[in-house]
């Protein structure tokens, strides 16, 4: 899995769901205190649960939100989104992305037009 400056994700483990030609992919994933996760998207929907720290998640045509240690959130397959930890503590999340078997986890994107 491509890396950022400041993020990363760590693959605990992947296997094939009931939905075909899908598998499910969960993840450790890591923002450093100061960094962003640039705008990007995912072939297939994302369920994230932050363990520790918070960060301010970014989905286009939404506001800007933050989440916090002991709450989750969902990103819809394909759209755009981004993430930025403005705490002193590195947020870390556990993310379970349900993709199209074969693509990457995430590729990047422009930013949405306000």
């Amino acid at each position: 899995m491509a890396q950022a400056p400041g993020l990363t994700r760590t693959l605990v483990t992947k296997a094939d769901v009931s939905v075909p030609n899908r598998e499910a992919v969960v993840a450790r994933v890591e923002v450093a205190s100061g960094a962003v996760a640039a705008w990007h998207t995912h072939p297939g929907d994302e369920i994230s649960y932050v363990m520790e720290g918070q960060a301010v998640l970014l989905i286009a045509g939404q506001p800007p939100r933050t989440v916090a240690a002991g709450e989750a959130f969902v990103v819809p397959a394909g759209v755009v989104h981004s993430a930025r930890n403005e705490g002193t503590v590195a947020a870390k999340l556990v993310g379970v992305y349900v993709l199209e078997k074969g693509q990457a986890l995430a590729q990047p994107a422009s930013a949405p037009q306000p």
